[in-house]
């Protein structure tokens, strides 16, 4: 087992983190925040560059916005498969609202949509709301 280079979601600091513990609270080397925390993070754009680059853990990207009735209905759904992901996969938000260039940066047509990130590339995405169990199988398939 190697290590795994992870952003941190709060500061951008990168950290390298032995696999075998991505899941035992790991915590970035700058600012303390949680590395792997189960939870869905809301970034901004110059964070979501970094860690798209640089992660070994794949990185799923909400973009939403708060107006979007199919994006309020999936946010509890998203942050559920966060949960069950932890240590697969890191699971963040962007606000396509208030970063509104990141949107066409990413040639979002509609929202919600989720763009899965492996190592720097777009691996898949897929617009519409799903459930938990949904989202889970997408991003493990």
């Amino acid at each position: 087992m190697g290590d795994k280079t992870l952003t941190c979601l709060a500061c951008g600091q990168l950290n390298r983190v032995p696999e075998e513990r991505l899941t035992d609270g790991a915590k970035c080397g700058k600012c303390g925040q949680g590395l792997v925390t189960g939870q869905a993070v809301d970034v901004d754009p110059a964070i979501l560059e970094k860690a798209k680059k640089n992660d070994d853990l794949p990185l799923v990207v909400d973009f939403w916005a708060p107006w979007c009735g199919p994006c309020k209905m999936m946010g509890p759904e998203y942050a559920k498969a966060a949960g069950t992901l932890a240590g697969q996969a890191r699971l963040v938000k962007l606000d396509t609202q208030k970063h509104q260039s990141t949107g066409g940066r990413y040639a979002i047509r509609g929202i919600p949509t989720m763009v899965a990130f492996e190592r720097g590339k777009e691996k898949k995405r897929q617009s519409g709301a799903m459930r938990v169990g949904q989202i889970v199988s997408w991003v493990q398939g």
